[in-house]
């Protein structure tokens, strides 16, 4: 019988872990949600943006074309 007792005892001890961790997260849903919507997007995960390989090209060009401009510009300066 005493392993019995003990197993209940042990069981009440669980469930009151489990309701004080259940109040905790309420806690903290409320506080979430109290604060909107930015926070939610935290908590779920954010969405990875991805650009499309033409994108990046286009974007590499125009880069290449900034510098190249700035090099022609230094050289008129030093020349």
């Amino acid at each position: 019988m005493s392993v019995l007792a003990a197993i209940r005892r042990e069981k009440k001890k669980i469930k009151k872990q489990l309701a004080k961790l259940q109040n905790q997260l309420s806690g903290l849903e409320a506080a979430a949600k109290a604060l909107g919507d930015t926070t939610s997007k935290e908590i779920k995960g954010a969405k990875k943006r991805v650009m499309s390989a033409a994108a990046r090209a286009k974007i590499g060009t125009a880069a290449k074309k900034r510098w190249a401009k700035f090099r022609a510009q230094a050289k008129k300066v030093v020349g």
